[in-house]
């Protein structure tokens, strides 16, 4: 008894209570005269139990009342047996375990040079009353339940500032909840400033292997690129290419339709480069269906 006594705080001043007071007030705790009676745990075995049960009591209270002392925040204490005594066991809130499955898909999008936030765009983001977007959101979610049978995607141009992007950040969330599939989408432009930055120092290999073999592959504002053969013939075609090989699901966003794409492909310093740009087209055609989104700008 006073290896048990040791572990309760005892009674030690005015309005202090003793440890048999203490002891009768934990016994009779609903859920540990539930836990008691469920598992028929004799006298003996509750004095044995008694600082495991004060510890559940003191934890569980904490945790309730959100209390700025519980340490094992997003664990919530519960009683269990072990070896023939009670015991405390922490287990995962329903809170922590959604924070985490939450964090998992967004793990899943990597995002270069975008906005963070496109990691949090989920169907309630989606303004379906706008019949602009049904469309296009129809034809995300049939490429989701299809991923993996039918890996065509989609070529999404429009204005500046119809949702292209948004659109896109929906699918990337979706297929990472759905299928745990990582998404890599990246700002188009940027890439090939980056490319070219890249030339110095070696690196333009390891950028392009990197985008091609992406599991999905979303290429964000194409044709808003300060226009290069060389990054045309020489990375974008190299990265279409291996993905139409691998068949390797791949998405677009453009202000361009595939035929101002192709004329802004066109458009080389040596002049009229229009089989170049057909070659390019070619496998973008392969690689996605084209699709209109209208509407006004949101921005």
């Amino acid at each position: 008894m006073k290896a048990v006594q040791d572990k309760v705080p005892q009674g030690a001043g005015p309005g202090r209570k003793s440890y048999q007071e203490l002891y009768q007030e934990i016994v009779q705790d609903k859920e540990v005269a539930d836990f008691i009676r469920q598992h028929q745990l004799s006298e003996d075995v509750v004095t044995r139990s008694i600082s495991k049960f004060f510890e559940y009591v003191t934890e569980r209270n904490k945790f309730l009342r959100k209390d700025a002392s519980y340490v094992a925040v997003g664990y919530q204490p519960v009683l269990v047996m072990n070896a023939g005594y009670a015991d405390v066991s922490y287990l995962e809130t329903p809170e922590l375990v959604e924070y985490r499955k939450a964090e998992a898909v967004k793990n899943r999008i990597q995002l270069i040079n975008l906005p963070a936030s496109l990691k949090n765009i989920t169907i309630a983001d989606i303004d379906l009353k706008d019949e602009n977007r049904v469309e296009v959101a129809k034809a995300i979610t049939e490429f989701v339940k299809q991923a993996g049978q039918d890996n065509k995607g989609l070529y999404l141009y429009g204005n500046f500032g119809v949702g292209k992007s948004y659109l896109m950040a929906f699918l990337a969330n979706l297929l990472s909840k759905t299928h745990q599939l990582s998404t890599t989408m990246l700002h188009y432009p940027t890439f090939v400033v980056e490319i070219k930055n890249a030339i110095g120092e070696g690196l333009v290999k390891e950028k392009i292997d990197a985008t091609k073999t992406a599991q999905v592959l979303i290429l964000d504002d194409i044709g808003a690129e300060q226009h290069s053969s060389w990054v045309r013939d020489d990375v974008l075609q190299v990265i279409l290419q291996h993905r139409m090989q691998e068949n390797l699901p791949t998405f677009f966003t453009s202000n361009f339709s595939f035929a101002d794409l192709e004329r802004h492909f066109a458009a080389g310093r040596s002049g009229d480069e229009t089989w170049q740009a057909k070659r390019v087209m070619e496998r973008i055609r392969f690689l996605a269906t084209e699709l209109q989104l209208g509407g006004v700008n949101r921005r």
